[in-house]
């Protein structure tokens, strides 16, 4: 397990050094793993208030916990990278395990699950400047496109300019586009293709240029026609159970799929360890 005492210390009496660990951490060669592929673990979620892994609504709410989880995910052959809040990445770095590791900085955190004001997603965690400061390799943001809220607007300008901002760097900017609406007062993505393609095509959009964007996206049928919406490189999210296997091997195949990024099935699976369940995933890279 990881040292809580040995975090304590440093959080407390020697904070310097988490920028000094950042610093001397040593940077991958490239954004691919040895399959050609990325294999990234995401460990974004506490920060936004969603703890849920299947049936536990606060299965990620041990960081302790999470943290050995995540260690045991990112020591897997194949795993070449990790997406995460500041928190969790300089815990992970304070625990050396960010060495050689492709690192992405989730960026607006401020649409909390279940309030009023979800879809106005502010910028509330990394910034361009932060994660090109860290050394990172590139920053995340959340877009949810809800035609009726106007908070759509605000969570738009500010992924435009963060794009634009880590392409001045030469940092990835990984954009989740969703279409989404309020059922009984709570926000659901719509995944449909139609909905995935008119949201793929609008982040894409983003930015003063599309030279360091990348998409993140779930699948849904008629994947085919989604990717055929954009040139732009994509790496597939989430799912849960035996099915999301079965989704992330067909649309692997498809030419602009460059990888998974996935979180919580792998790190809380339904069967078996995070070992077993990350091998697995990278089987099929």
């Amino acid at each position: 397990m990881p040292d809580l005492d040995s975090l304590l210390d440093i959080r407390t009496r020697r904070p310097a050094a988490i920028a000094a660990a950042a610093s001397s951490r040593r940077r991958p060669a490239g954004l691919f793993g040895p399959h050609g592929k990325m294999m990234i673990i995401a460990a974004d979620h506490p920060a936004r208030g969603a703890l849920r892994a299947g049936d536990d609504p606060l299965a990620m709410a041990n960081r302790v916990d999470l943290l050995e989880r995540l260690r045991t995910a990112l020591a897997r052959p194949g795993v070449n990278g990790v997406l995460g809040t500041p928190d969790i990445l300089e815990d992970l770095l304070l625990l050396g395990a960010l060495d050689d590791k492709v690192v992405i900085g989730s960026m607006n955190r401020g649409g909390l699950a279940g309030t009023s004001f979800e879809i106005d997603d502010r910028f509330t965690a990394y910034d361009a400047g932060s994660i090109a400061a860290a050394g990172y390799e590139g920053g995340k943001m959340l877009l949810r496109i809800d035609p009726t809220d106007p908070g759509t607007v605000a969570t738009l300008e500010a992924c435009g300019n963060a794009v634009g901002a880590l392409a001045a760097r030469r940092k990835m900017a990984m954009v989740e586009p969703f279409i989404s609406h309020r059922v009984d007062g709570r926000v659901r993505n719509e995944l449909t293709a139609e909905a995935m393609i008119r949201a793929v095509t609008v982040a894409a959009g983003l930015g003063t240029t599309s030279a360091y964007t990348w998409l993140k996206v779930p699948v849904v049928d008629d994947m085919e026609r989604v990717m055929a919406a954009t040139t732009l490189p994509a790496l597939i999210l989430g799912g849960e159970g035996e099915a999301a296997y079965a989704a992330w091997r067909k649309a692997l195949d498809l030419p602009t799929v460059q990888g998974l990024v996935i979180g919580r099935s792998l790190l809380y699976p339904a069967r078996g360890s995070v070992s077993d369940a990350v091998d697995r995933a990278v089987g099929l890279l």
